[in-house]
């Protein structure tokens, strides 16, 4: 095989020297360009200095440059064969009997391998980090108790029935809402009543509501200054529910997405972003193809500029089509592992039929 070979090895290190630049380059433009976003938002925190906005933006700049690892692949390996084709290695691998196919397999090894380390090392340091930001960005810019944020749903299972709860916000201890209602139902499904409450906090048991306000179907609507509720729900199961998927790295999640299912909660996007994440090595190898199948003209046959437009148009459309997926398995149209690995699997077979068009037909 070409990857045990001279050529091979070398063909490797073009590969993966290409890739680790060009994510080299978006990580440092990341990080600067929040850099300078921070610093124009600490102008109205009197406690954010510059090490501390400094510090912040290396947090968030892992988690951010993690969704660009399919870009950088694309893009450094379009680098890597078109550097290759200027300076005519490929016209020299192609006359002595060297494939398309056999030059492509130390890019997709190298490909393969990134993906793998991408979720099996970056992804949980980067998952670390994006935490440790949200905590250092909320002492810093955080004018209240209160985490700023689109409304929250959870729904518990409790000795009296199921109940969902809808909150404003969360505490900053992350066991505490604000601006709560809770809609409880009986165990045989019926509704039971609905309670609005000025803040909940949750104990080991039970709710603890302040200025309550209870409404039943039957009676007349009664105000508690303290009202509790009984659940199912621990501390960290609440905790981990406000945690955004891409907060949780990859070995983590398994854990997760037990303990949130045990809870009642939706584990829909856990699931999503834990199937996406194993299937990133599969899109890196698509992305590697459609690079392939736009760098491999020769340069003196011209038109190199408009097939390097056409794979950046090519890349972009597929990562569209990722996001687009994701979405949709979100929101619980398509199957979490359909939506994961759906973009991943038609993308190789794209760019390994449009390389076989080439090549070979």
């Amino acid at each position: 095989m070409l990857l045990f070979t001279t050529f091979g090895r070398y063909l490797t290190q073009r590969f993966l020297r290409a890739i680790l630049s060009v994510f080299g380059t978006f990580f440092f433009l990341i990080a600067t360009l929040d850099f300078v976003e921070l610093m124009r938002r600490a102008g109205d925190s009197p406690t954010a200095t510059t090490p501390s906005i400094i510090q912040l933006a290396l947090y968030r700049a892992p988690s951010v440059a993690e969704q660009i690892f399919p870009f950088a692949v694309l893009f450094g390996g379009m680098f890597a064969l078109l550097n290759l084709s200027r300076k005519l290695e490929l016209v020299v691998a192609r006359s002595v009997g060297i494939s398309a196919w056999q030059f492509l397999q130390p890019a997709a090894l190298v490909a393969g391998m990134v993906g793998l380390i991408s979720i099996g090392v970056y992804n949980p340091i980067a998952a670390e980090m994006k935490q440790r930001a949200t905590a250092l960005e909320a002492s810093l810019f955080a004018r209240t108790g209160q985490v700023v944020g689109k409304e929250i749903w959870l729904r518990q299972r409790g000795v009296d029935g199921q109940a969902i709860i809808r909150a404003a916000a969360a505490l900053q201890d992350g066991v505490g809402l604000t601006q709560v209602a809770f809609f409880t139902f009986s165990p045989d499904g019926g509704f039971s009543e609905r309670i609005e409450a000025k803040q909940a906090v949750l104990y080991r048991g039970y709710w603890e509501l302040s200025e309550a306000r209870v409404t039943t179907a039957t009676e007349e609507p009664q105000s508690y200054s303290t009202y509790l509720v009984a659940t199912t729900l621990e501390p960290d199961q609440v905790r981990q529910s406000f945690t955004p998927p891409d907060s949780v790295g990859f070995w983590s999640m398994p854990a997760v997405l037990d303990r949130t299912q045990k809870a009642g909660l939706d584990t829909t996007r856990y699931e999503l972003r834990y199937e996406a994440l194993k299937a990133r090595p599969l899109l890196l190898i698509a992305m590697i193809l459609v690079a392939a199948s736009v760098s491999l003209r020769f340069f003196r046959f011209g038109g190199v500029t408009r097939l390097v437009v056409g794979g950046v148009a090519a890349g972009f459309m597929l990562y569209v089509a990722t996001q687009l997926s994701e979405e949709l398995g979100s929101s619980g149209i398509v199957n979490a592992s359909v939506a994961a690995w759906l973009p991943a699997v038609v993308g190789t077979l794209l760019g390994a039929l449009a390389l076989l068009h080439q090549e070979d037909g």
